[in-house]
């Protein structure tokens, strides 16, 4: 139990002695993660740790030299059918959005339940206009991306997760492209998702939302896992030198700017 909230212990997402080399250069080592039902982990650490790559390897993004994923009690294959089956139940929101530029919002969001799910187009759209609504921007549904601002964007790009009713969602530094004022209106959006319960693997440079938001923060540095631990407990009191020389280094920035 963490934040005041209970946590199954039905696990969601398994990853067990995951390896992943680009070239000679070793991003990932020997990770092993496991995220529950319900539980929002939160990945920090400094550029070039493998945090990205981690949070990518998860719906096979990134391919893996070795180990083996496990989504909700299934091992996901490497290519194939139950591939895309697996990865259907991930949602997945990027830093730069990728929606579909020449189509309406309405229509980003559609595409996907009408194609894959099978749902008709009035039952699509039904539901994509209330997400769509839950988000904020219900009243933008007949625009196309460049009309839309940043912030606006990336909360369409959670609606078009949502509709996939998936059993997670992976945000891979989400608010990385926003402007600053655009910031604040993706994380309240994610952090009303946690309260009502969705499972999250979160990679972030936004430390007050993992304390606010984390069940479970995760440090990583040069591929490997270094911590991991309740908010409260890793903020206060972080185990490794390279943790603490992190938030260090994150508090310099801040008091300069």
């Amino acid at each position: 139990m963490s934040n005041g909230k209970i946590i199954s212990q039905e696990p969601i997402i398994e990853l067990k002695h995951i390896d992943k080399h680009f070239g000679s250069l070793h991003v990932l080592k020997d990770i092993n993660l496991t995220v529950h039902k319900g539980e929002v982990v939160v990945i920090i650490g400094p550029s070039g740790s493998g945090k990205s790559t981690l949070c990518r390897t998860i719906n096979r993004l990134e391919t893996i030299d070795s180990g083996e994923i496990v989504i909700d009690g299934s091992v996901m294959p490497k290519e194939g059918k139950k591939l895309a089956e697996l990865r259907s139940q991930i949602g997945m929101v990027f830093q730069s959005f990728n929606l579909f530029a020449h189509k309406t919002i309405l229509d980003n969001v559609t595409i996907a339940p009408r194609d894959v799910l099978k749902k008709s187009k009035r039952e699509a759209e039904e539901e994509a206009m209330q997400l769509l609504k839950r988000v904020g921007v219900d009243s933008q549904a007949g625009k196309v991306p460049a009309q839309l601002s940043g912030g606006q964007q990336q909360r369409v790009a959670i609606a078009r997760s949502l509709a996939m009713h998936p059993k997670a969602i992976l945000f891979d530094e989400p608010t990385s492209a926003l402007d600053p004022e655009m910031i604040g209106e993706v994380l309240d959006v994610m952090t009303e998702l946690a309260r009502d319960g969705m499972t999250m693997v979160i990679v972030t440079h936004e430390m007050n939302f993992a304390r606010r938001v984390a069940d479970r923060v995760i440090f990583m540095d040069g591929g490997s896992i270094l911590e991991e631990a309740a908010p409260e407990e890793f903020f206060a009191a972080p185990k490794t030198q390279r943790a603490r020389d992190f938030l260090n280094s994150l508090g310099d920035r801040e008091s300069r700017s």
